[in-house]
């Protein structure tokens, strides 16, 4: 396929966050399938991600890579159906995994019997880089949160794009994101003390420090998901005079967007 044809896509296989909305499935809680170029990588597979895959004509046996940025089972609990998918029941060596070293011991998600099935599987850590084909990320910082966390800096041949997952706001935390295009993982409508995980004003701040082209919010607790975060998304965007939008379930976007804007 013409470099010009490629595209970088990601479908978001659920927008759901923390316990009450996944256990009442208010929203999906799938995670997220990236695209890139070809490169197929699925990132924290939670509850239904299997399900929602194949509702949305992602094929598991096509995966690359599964990346969990941290082991609470609203991000990994399908991690170990989706290692026998990509790699068709053990029975193909292929495909790598990606997660914290708290993921494979000390209260593991990812099963031990499955741990030889991938091609490779890599330990994440604060400041490392990774690469899956011409895909790279980088794990810039290590989250505030109850387990080890991480977000991630993705960059293909044609876009790089930033993705804050959960962890409480730090001071120095927009720094390590800068990108054209920023996911923001945002589980609260209202700023909740002491939880260690982002709220619709933090988002507002990250965004008004990042200043990026546009922003996308996604993962949404209970108090996101009924205030309406599509309106909320639009009065952070007013607020901020940039680009914010708020994911679905089943939403694809076209990383080329940002470059229209």
């Amino acid at each position: 396929m013409p470099v010009a044809e490629l595209k970088d896509t990601i479908t978001f296989l659920g927008t759901g966050g923390a316990r009450f909305t996944i256990a009442k499935q208010l929203l999906a809680s799938g995670g997220a399938w990236m695209n890139l170029g070809g490169v197929q990588i699925l990132m924290d597979p939670g509850p239904g991600s299997l399900v929602y895959a194949i509702k949305h004509s992602c094929d598991p046996t096509k995966l690359n890579a599964i990346i969990l940025s941290h082991k609470h089972l609203d991000h990994s609990v399908d991690i170990n159906v989706m290692i026998e998918a990509m790699t068709e029941g053990g029975w193909k060596k292929r495909g790598s995994v990606f997660a914290p070293s708290d993921a494979f011991n000390n209260g593991a998600v990812i099963l031990p019997y499955l741990q030889g099935f991938p091609q490779s599987v890599e330990i994440l850590e604060e400041g490392g880089g990774y690469a899956v084909g011409d895909v790279e990320f980088t794990t810039p910082v290590k989250h505030i949160h109850q387990v080890e966390t991480y977000g991630f800096i993705f960059r293909t041949p044609r876009h790089r794009f930033s993705w804050i997952t959960d962890t409480r706001i730090f001071d120095s935390l927009a720094d390590h994101y800068k990108a054209d295009l920023v996911i923001i993982n945002v589980l609260s409508f209202e700023k909740r003390l002491p939880v260690d995980h982002l709220s619709l004003p933090d988002a507002e701040e990250l965004i008004r420090q990042i200043r990026p082209k546009m922003a996308i919010l996604t993962h949404f607790g209970l108090t996101m998901w009924r205030t309406h975060p599509w309106e909320a998304a639009h009065k952070v965007s007013d607020d901020t005079g940039i680009k914010v939008v708020a994911a679905r379930d089943g939403m694809v976007f076209d990383l080329a967007e940002v470059d229209r804007i």
